[in-house]
């Protein structure tokens, strides 16, 4: 019995004591599009193919770097990667709008390559008649994981394993979906 009660001490201590650095919420948003809202065309192979203006909040403690995937899990083909960037400095709280497409950017952000066989960004190109979903992962990282540039989404996860402090997600649709078209 007085073993069970140490037990349950400790586990509450280390509740309370590591488990808040753990928890926070990392949130990230983007002023093109809201959560699960239409990613605006000008992001899209239809329009400029840009990548859309992204930035986030309550980083956790000890970060070091961060990394975003953005993916399309709706794919025919199955998911379809359209960005891998990592690296992004520990101090960054956004990416801009039309993130260039070197493998390495000024501050040392480096890009993997995508499903479509380019570094950088390559947005929404669903096949005609259908809405898909693109999830933007954001993970903040307790490390520089300075892979070399041109890393593939399988790498960089592997890499990232037993480093993340905390993940956040924003979800964007394209095209709208038709949702007022009722039969008669």
């Amino acid at each position: 019995m007085r073993n069970t009660l140490l037990f349950r001490c400790m586990v509450l201590i280390v509740a309370v004591v590591l488990l808040p650095g753990i928890a926070q919420s990392l949130e990230l948003v983007s002023d093109a599009f809201e959560e699960r809202g239409t990613i605006p065309i000008k992001y899209t192979s239809k329009g400029e193919n840009i990548s859309p203006p992204l930035s986030w909040s309550d980083v956790p403690k000890g970060t070091k770097s961060f990394a975003l995937i953005m993916e399309d899990p709706d794919a025919p083909m199955g998911t379809w990667i359209h960005w891998v960037i990592y690296d992004i400095p520990g101090d960054s709280r956004e990416l801009n709008e039309g993130t260039p497409g070197n493998l390495v950017l000024e501050d040392g952000t480096r890009q993997g390559i995508n499903s479509f066989r380019w570094a950088g960004y390559g947005g929404p190109a669903p096949p005609p008649g259908s809405s898909h979903r693109y999830f933007f992962r954001l993970y903040a990282l307790d490390t520089v994981l300075d892979l070399a540039p041109g890393a593939n989404k399988g790498l960089l996860t592997r890499t990232m394993q037993g480093n993340i402090l905390g993940q956040a997600r924003l979800i964007g649709i394209f095209p709208e979906p038709l949702t007022d078209l009722v039969p008669e």
